[in-house]
């Protein structure tokens, strides 16, 4: 590998401990937790399809998202992944995802989960973007791992 491409690699556990921190916080319902791992400026967007057609849903902010995860439900959010891809070039990720989310051991959807990530001026990595794809046919786990 080159050295840039050695410095990459280097990277990779840091970034995952981004995402798995979200994941993390989500089992807990950490918001304030979650709240550090993104980038101010972050947004969400969600992609579906429905009757047959494209749906992209786009939020300019996490707010929402924030207050969701924080908000007491009886049975934790448990978003499991796996496959994980992550390419780095200097300060910028990207990581794909498969996924399966439950609440408790109830089945909800699966998908992919795709962040971009980047390094800001303090060093830290941090999530500027997740998107997701969302669908409850074809899913590789129903049930808890």
């Amino acid at each position: 590998l080159v050295p840039c491409a050695l410095k990459a690699q280097a990277e990779k556990p840091q970034i995952m401990a981004v995402v798995n921190g979200l994941f993390d916080g989500m089992r807990t319902s950490d918001s304030a937790k979650i709240r550090t791992l993104f980038d101010p400026r972050a947004r969400t967007i969600t992609a579906t399809m429905r009757d047959g057609k494209p749906q992209v849903s786009i939020q300019e902010s996490i707010e929402g998202f924030l207050k969701s995860i924080g908000t007491p439900r009886p049975e934790k959010l448990d978003e499991q992944i796996w496959n994980e891809r992550v390419i780095v070039d200097g300060p910028l990720a990207s990581v794909w995802v498969d996924y399966s989310l439950f609440v408790g051991t109830k089945f909800i959807h699966c998908g992919v989960d795709h962040f971009l990530i980047v390094k800001n001026v303090a060093g830290a990595w941090q999530i500027l973007e997740l998107a997701d794809t969302r669908r409850t046919e074809g899913c590789t786990r129903t049930t808890p791992q």
